[in-house]
């Protein structure tokens, strides 16, 4: 990608602001053995991943490398990477024992970071959304590496669906962090399908239905929750033509909504920003699974992109 290069001088940190990849993951070892456990899917035989809905994943080991993570994105001039757990996997929407034993080798990784003092690296919690733990999640949420909560885009897919998972995400939004709405399982398939079949089927729909269910539901009922939708909520906002002409309204612009670029480049992100503006864009690469890329939009912009809008995600800064 083109590089956002950040201050020679560490001191000047403090001036521009680290440059932030809001969206990654890497699976720590506990997680790699946790779903090795397991009979059916999320399961991994060796590095073969079985999930319900997808074709069978081979895994590449090094990619959940935490030393060779940093040393890409150390070339890549990322000062912090949000470190996500893989929602299609399913973890948040399995009954709760099984979930349980999954969701607490994930959050081994931020104890392992903090122990550890590795730079760079933050994590974005998970919970279940069939029996939620909210006093669990509150006190998750003050881990020095936690920075906000993950939701599978399937916990939010109707007003009323959102409305039964409000209660944790006002957790979310007393602890003044953000949420990021990240696509969960993919519906199954009939027949074989190509790899990327549920990338570019399940997972944008989910997102989109997710933000207009925001859309709907969402600011009334946590008025002042900070929120991302990764893959730039499927392209969602690009429908307020067709909102409008089915009967519906785009309305003002949420300030506190946001959205994550991964796997979109300049016309993607040229086209949504004609909707929803600058400050709401965010970077995110889904690494490893994608790569980072730069629009190209200019230096003004790629300031926004990597460093002032996350800050506005994850600080709450006014914009």
């Amino acid at each position: 990608m083109k590089r956002f290069p950040s201050p020679s001088d560490p001191s000047r940190l403090l001036e521009v602001g680290p440059a932030v990849d809001c969206h990654q993951h890497l699976w720590p070892q506990a997680l790699v053995e946790a779903l090795r456990t397991r009979s059916r899917g999320p399961r991994l035989s060796g590095w073969t991943l079985h999930l319900d809905g997808e074709p069978t994943y081979e895994v590449d080991p090094a990619a959940h490398d935490l030393t060779a993570r940093r040393a890409v994105d150390v070339a890549d001039d990322v000062d912090l990477a949000l470190l996500s757990l893989s929602s299609p996997l399913g973890i948040e929407t399995l009954a709760p024992d099984d979930a349980q034993p999954l969701l607490d080798a994930w959050h081994s990784l931020a104890d392992d970071l903090q122990r550890g003092d590795v730079e760079g690296y933050g994590v974005w919690a998970a919970a279940s959304v069939v029996e939620p733990d909210l006093e669990g999640l509150a006190t998750l949420l003050r881990h020095p590496r936690v920075h906000g909560l993950q939701v599978p885009a399937t916990a939010l897919a109707t007003p009323a669906a959102l409305e039964r998972l409000a209660p944790v995400l006002a957790v979310v939004e007393a602890a003044d962090l953000p949420v990021l709405v990240h696509p969960g399982p993919a519906a199954p398939t009939d027949g074989d399908v190509p790899s990327w079949w549920p990338a570019l089927t399940s997972y944008t729909a989910q997102l989109t239905a997710a933000w207009f269910a925001w859309h709907v539901a969402g600011r009334r009922l946590l008025p002042t929750l900070r929120i991302a939708f990764v893959g730039l909520a499927g392209l969602a906002p690009l429908h307020h033509e067709r909102l409008a002409q089915r009967g519906g309204h785009l309305g003002a612009i949420d300030q506190l909504v946001h959205y994550e670029t991964s796997s979109y480049g300049t016309r993607a992100i040229d086209a949504v920003v004609r909707v929803v503006g600058i400050d709401p864009v965010v970077h995110g690469s889904d690494r490893p699974y994608a790569a980072p890329t730069d629009p190209g939009l200019g230096d003004a912009f790629s300031r926004a992109l990597f460093v002032t809008n996350p800050a506005h995600l994850l600080n709450g800064a006014p914009r």
